[in-house]
Formats: structure tokens, sequence, C-alpha cells
């Protein structure tokens, strides 16, 4: 397993979809994660440092498995399957492991708020990943397992895409910004 952090949640304006990226801690490697409003909202919320004045829904998890005893040691993305992922929320309740079934997104809007660690299995990455690979002339992604034509080539072709990509995505710094 490979761990990860959440380095921003963006929104295509033109489609209006969220995606979440995760970041791997000790590599250049990344995981795109395509979710819905709300999920992408909560997790915003909590990566500024914001609050509501009622619990939103992953507030309110979060405080019941606490007040049941229970403790978040971490999320799992465990899956992909036909482009779906799956997640599992890793819990600790009193000494017993317990692992529940979740949406990704859900489980991450969770750990944010819990600090807890998120990870991805090393197999999704390999199938879903995007990996920052460093040559003499620039630093390009490249998905794993890609067709390599001319390595000059393709690192510039990667680069642009990617970077177009990125640049088309706006950081969700307002939380009703539509």
């Amino acid at each position: 397993m490979v761990e990860m952090t959440v380095e921003s949640v963006r929104i295509n304006l033109a489609t209006q979809q969220r995606v979440v990226i995760l970041k791997a801690t000790q590599q250049e490697r990344y995981l795109f994660v395509w979710i819905a409003h709300a999920e992408a909202y909560a997790i915003a919320v909590e990566l500024q440092g914001t609050t509501s004045l009622r619990p939103l829904t992953h507030d309110l998890l979060k405080n019941v498995i606490g007040e049941l005893g229970a403790k978040i040691v971490s999320i799992v993305i465990s899956d992909l399957i036909d482009d779906v992922f799956y997640a599992r929320i890793i819990l600790d309740v009193a000494g017993r492991h317990v692992e529940i079934d979740s949406r990704p997104s859900d489980a991450i809007a969770l750990a944010v708020r819990a600090k807890a660690t998120i990870f991805v299995e090393e197999s999704v990455l390999d199938r879903a990943g995007v990996v920052l690979a460093t040559n003499e002339e620039s630093q390009t992604p490249r998905a794993r397992g890609e067709q390599k034509r001319s390595a000059a080539e393709s690192d510039a072709d990667n680069l642009d895409a990617y970077r177009d990509f990125i640049n088309s995505l706006d950081v969700l710094d307002e939380f009703g910004k539509e």
C-alpha cells in the first residue's frame, strides 16, 4: 500500500465535475478520483479548516464512531473495477480491527476529519495512477503501462496533456462556487 495525502479538490468549470487529487507522500505519484458535489464540498470544508453551524454528514459519522468507542485508523482505496473505485474505512473498536466498505469520496471526507492516514493499494495505482517521471529536460507525467514512442515525444505530449487538464480545473476555494 502507498500512503497518500489530499493534494487538492478541484472542479472542471465546463462540466461541473469535481475531482479529488491524491498525492503519494514519498514520490511524485498521483491518483485522480472523480467525486460528487456534496463530497467535494465536505472535503474542501475540512481542508480549509472551516466549520458549519451544524454537523455535516461526515462530521456526524465521525462523531458517532467516536461516541461508540471506535477510532478511525485509516482508509484504503482498495480496488478499481470497471472504472469504479472501492474503499474501506479501517476502525479500531476496543482493540478489534474492523473494515467497513465505503465509496472513496466518503472515506476521504471522513479521513480528513479524523486525521487518519489514506492508503491506496499498489495495484490501483498501477492501473489508474499518474507518475511524474524526471528526465534531463523536464518533469513529465506518465501513466503507467503507457505505450512508448520516442521518449522525448511521449514525455512532451504527456506533460502538455496533464498540464492542460490541471489548468482547466479550478480549486474549490469558495464552497458555493458553481
